[in-house]
């Protein structure tokens, strides 16, 4: 018998940005196609956003080789603007982020329901990688309008 009590798993990362900020980057689909890929071998290719309960999100992730692609979808269940964004997966798990200030800086904490397909630490490491580049990109892009100024 196959249980039905589902892994929880953690990443979570700090970005020295406003909790604003943070959010705009990871809600707008322009911004999404630059960060989300959990390697250099990965890209978005597409991204599409409803940020709103009931609202839909899906991304295209490709292999730059063409070798593989899907898309990862999900429906939001619950949006409390700059603090929490949950939402189902189209595989019904679900997943829980959570931005909170801190002096100036954004601290995320983003928990999923674990998958059966893939090891725990394997989906851990690829979604660490996900929010790392995710942190680099924010950083990266607030450092290059400053100096653009």
């Amino acid at each position: 018998m196959e249980s039905s009590i589902k892994s929880i798993i953690t990443v979570e990362t700090e970005i020295n940005a406003p909790v604003e900020v943070v959010w705009k980057f990871w809600t707008t689909p322009d911004d999404i196609i630059q960060w989300n890929n959990a390697s250099v071998d990965w890209c978005t290719t597409r991204a599409a956003n409803e940020l709103k309960t009931g609202g839909k999100f899906s991304y295209r992730m490709e292999a730059k080789d063409g070798s593989f692609g899907f898309d990862f979808e999900g429906t939001y269940t619950k949006i409390i603007l700059n603090h929490l964004i949950s939402y189902i997966l189209g595989d019904e798990r679900n997943v829980n982020l959570i931005f909170s200030a801190n002096q100036g800086n954004t601290r995320i904490v983003e928990e999923f329901e674990a998958e059966n397909t893939n090891p725990v630490d394997l989906q851990k490491h690829g979604w660490q990688s996900i929010l790392n580049n995710f942190k680099s990109y924010v950083e990266t892009s607030l450092k290059s309008e400053k100096q653009n100024k």
